[in-house]
C-alpha cells in the first residue's frame, strides 16, 4: 500500500510511519519543515493545495493527524491556532482527494474522544454516546475542546469525495513509551513519587495502547463496511485513581502522593497548560470496533501499564548502551 500521512511527524504519526513501513508499505509523510526520517517527507503548508497534493493520486490510504497540540493555556491566540490547524488541514486534505483522477480508497481522519460528554455514570459509544459542550457545573474553557472536535469533524463531512471512504477516528490518549508522550509524563509522576489519584479520582480516563492503535487502523483499513465515526480506545476505562494505582504497580511504586483539584489548577498555570486534560471524565467504549470483531491485545490497563513499563526500560537502556563510555 501506499499510506500518506498528513501531520505525521509528531508521537502518533512517528508511530504509524515505523509500522506502516516495517511492513513494507510505502510511506509519505506531509511536514510543514523539512524533516529528516527514514520515510519519504514532503513539505506542505496544511492549508493551501500545492504539489504535495500529487502524493494523494493513486494513494491507499490518507491519514491526517495534522493539528496544533492543545497542550497549552487556552489564550485567545492557542485557541484560534488550534481550531485553525485542523479545520485548515482536514479541509485541504478534502480538497485534494476531490480533486485526484485516482483518489485514494480511504480517509482516516484524525478526532478525538473528548467530543463526549463529561460523565460518570455510562460509558459513550458511537450509537448512544452524548455529545459534550452542556454539561452542568463544568468550567466553560472545556467546552472549546468540544467546538474544535465538532468543528474539525465537520470539515470531513463537508468534503466532496464520493470514491473515499471516510472514518473519524475518535481517539483517545495514545500510550507509548516514547520520550515525552503522555505515558512518558505519567511515568516520571510515579518515579517522583507524585503517581496518586488527581482531583477526586473519580473521572473515567480512557485510554489505547500503541499496539492496538496500529492493529485497529489496519482494521479500519481492511474492514469496508466501517465508516464515519469509530471511537479508538481500548474497551476498559478506568477511573483516575484506579489507573493511578496500576500503573504505580506496573512500576513497583506502592503509594504516590495525591494532587488536589486547586492544587492541578496552579500547575496547569505553571506548566503552561489546562486542567481539562486530566480533570476531565472520558469514559468511551469502541462498540464498532468490537462488533466488527476487532481483538484487543491490550484491553486492560493493568496489562497495558506492564507491557509500556517493560518497553520504556529497554528502550532508555538501549540509549544508555549507545552512549559513549
Amino acid at each position: 500500500m501506499k499510506v500518506i500521512i498528513a501531520g505525521g511527524t509528531g508521537q502518533v504519526g512517528t508511530i504509524l510511519a515505523r509500522a506502516f513501513q516495517r511492513d513494507g508499505h510505502e510511506v509519505v509523510v506531509l511536514s510543514r519543515g523539512p524533516d529528516r526520517a527514514a520515510w519519504k517527507v514532503v513539505e506542505w503548508d496544511a492549508k493551501t493545495l500545492g504539489s504535495w497534493a500529487s502524493e494523494l493520486e493513486g494513494a491507499d490510504v490518507v491519514i491526517n493527524l495534522a493539528g496544533r497540540s492543545v497542550n497549552c493555556r487556552y489564550t485567545d491566540e492557542n485557541k484560534k491556532a488550534i481550531i485553525e490547524s485542523r479545520v485548515d488541514s482536514a479541509r485541504v486534505v478534502g480538497a485534494a482527494i476531490s480533486k485526484a483522477q485516482v483518489p485514494p480508497r480511504i480517509w482516516l481522519q484524525m478526532s478525538t474522544a473528548t467530543i463526549y460528554a463529561h460523565r460518570y455514570d455510562a460509558p459513550n459509544d458511537e450509537a448512544s454516546g452524548i455529545i459534550g459542550g452542556s454539561e452542568p457545573d463544568v468550567p466553560e474553557s472545556w467546552g472549546f475542546s468540544i467546538e474544535v472536535a465538532k468543528s474539525w469533524e465537520r470539515e470531513v463531512d463537508n468534503a466532496d469525495t464520493p470514491q473515499t471512504r471516510k472514518v473519524k477516528m475518535r481517539t483517545a490518549v495514545v500510550m507509548s513509551p516514547d520520550h515525552g508522550g503522555p505515558f512518558d509524563m505519567l511515568l516520571r509522576l510515579v518515579q517522583f513519587g507524585l503517581g496518586g489519584r488527581n482531583g477526586d479520582g473519580r473521572q473515567y480516563v480512557s485510554w489505547i495502547h500503541y499496539v492496538d492503535l496500529v492493529r485497529a487502523i489496519y482494521w479500519l483499513i481492511e474492514n469496508k463496511e466501517l465508516e464515519n465515526e469509530v471511537i479508538l480506545a481500548a474497551p476498559n476505562p478506568e477511573t483516575n485513581s484506579e489507573f493511578m494505582r496500576d500503573l504505580r504497580n506496573a512500576w513497583g511504586r506502592r503509594l504516590g502522593l495525591g494532587s488536589t483539584k486547586w492544587m492541578l489548577e496552579i500547575a496547569a498555570v505553571m506548566l503552561g497548560t489546562e486542567t481539562e486534560l486530566i480533570l476531565k471524565s472520558r469514559r468511551v467504549v469502541p462498540c464498532k470496533l468490537m462488533e466488527n470483531g476487532f481483538s484487543f491485545e491490550y484491553p486492560r490497563w493493568a496489562e497495558a501499564a506492564t507491557s509500556l513499563c517493560d518497553e520504556w526500560k529497554r528502550l532508555r537502556a538501549g540509549s544508555a548502551a549507545d552512549q559513549p563510555g
